[in-house]
């Protein structure tokens, strides 16, 4: 039997490679340079072009021959599409999520969460003719940082929360001061008596973003609806109305999944 304590062989070489997939999948149809892959994952570019063409090689990432750009192979498909008859609620959210774009005329995602993370799997364009660019199907961001995550984080328990903002220190540094732990805290503690988080153009300036999370079976949020448009769209009076519609609809979902066939 193995001790807790005994370090895996390869562990580190398998850790990179699932990093480099994320960062891979995370650059959306458009793909990703071996340069921004690199300073994302902190590795040296030949590491990573080692590690690339080994996954290449296995069909879990593919290379445009063109643009040079990196994005995902056709296996990670083929494993997508079986994982998903047991870890995906995209069937069950599509419509709630478009209805929530048509009554609000926003961009409207459903996201997961991920250990750390949050992913965005499902899009719907809202009717109003400037939009926000900020979030789509693949992309990626930490717990707290877009509304997605921030209305994540401020549902799970607060030990779990402790433990996630020690574990990250860098979001300020990463992602502006806003993204301290004080200034943080509290969104999260606005987030949990509101009922819905507010990102007020953190991320892109003049984008706005809305959250509220969709919980599981056993009540701990998994996932989140949220809304994203320009910044004169969120203002007093809309934003309360938006939330409540926002708040609905998670509601919806929420007892959808708990009613689904185990």
């Amino acid at each position: 039997m193995d001790s807790p304590g005994r370090v895996v062989p390869g562990a580190q070489a398998v850790a990179r490679a699932a990093r480099l997939l994320r960062l891979v999948t995370s650059g959306g149809e458009d793909g990703a340079t071996l340069q921004s892959l690199a300073h994302a994952a902190d590795l040296s570019r030949s590491t990573v072009h080692r590690l690339l063409s080994a996954l290449r090689a296995e069909g879990l990432v593919d290379r445009d021959e063109e643009t040079a750009r990196w994005m995902p192979g056709p296996e990670l498909f083929l494993m997508g599409s079986v994982a998903a008859a047991r870890y995906d609620v995209t069937a069950l959210a599509r419509d709630i999520v478009r209805s929530l774009a048509v009554k609000t005329e926003e961009s409207a995602f459903l996201s997961v969460r991920r250990a750390d993370e949050t992913v965005c799997l499902l899009r719907e364009e809202g009717s109003f003719p400037i939009r926000s660019f900020v979030l789509s199907e693949g992309v990626r961001f930490p717990l707290g940082v877009a509304s997605a995550g921030l209305a994540i984080l401020s549902f799970l328990p607060d030990h779990d929360v402790d433990a996630y903002l020690e574990r990250h220190p860098e979001l300020s540094e990463r992602w502006g001061r806003t993204h301290g732990l004080a200034p943080l805290r509290r969104r999260l503690a606005e987030t949990k008596e509101r009922g819905y988080a507010v990102n007020p153009g953190l991320i892109v300036e003049g984008s706005w973003g809305m959250g509220a999370a969709v919980f599981d079976r056993s009540g701990r949020p998994e996932w989140a609806l949220s809304l994203t448009g320009v910044e004169f769209r969120f203002g007093p009076d809309r934003l309360a109305q938006l939330g409540r519609t926002l708040m609905a609809h998670a509601h919806q979902l929420s007892s959808r999944i708990a009613g689904a066939r185990r």
